[in-house]
């Protein structure tokens, strides 16, 4: 347990900042399956449509440090692939 008031502060600051990132990944990896689930249905004005809002924010976790800027390059370049397979 945190004695100082220091470190009192910094363990009620982790707290927070871990909810608001498990909060913003979890909106992220929804985005995500959106584009998936209408992939797999074979959707692909749907799947554009779903991709165009997921790579915002694939950039924007990757610009917070949420994720790295290469796993957010991967993920666009499979999801692009996978739309213009459809």
């Amino acid at each position: 347990m945190a004695n100082s008031p220091q470190a009192k502060k910094r363990a009620r600051q982790a707290d927070k900042r871990r909810l608001l990132n498990a909060s913003q990944r979890s909106a992220m990896r929804t985005s995500i399956k959106k584009v998936l689930k209408a992939i797999s249905a074979g959707d692909k004005t749907g799947a554009e449509e779903a991709y165009k809002t997921a790579v915002p924010m694939l950039d924007r976790m990757a610009g917070r440090g949420l994720i790295h800027k290469n796993k957010a390059a991967r993920h666009k370049s499979r999801l692009t692939k996978h739309i213009r397979a459809l």
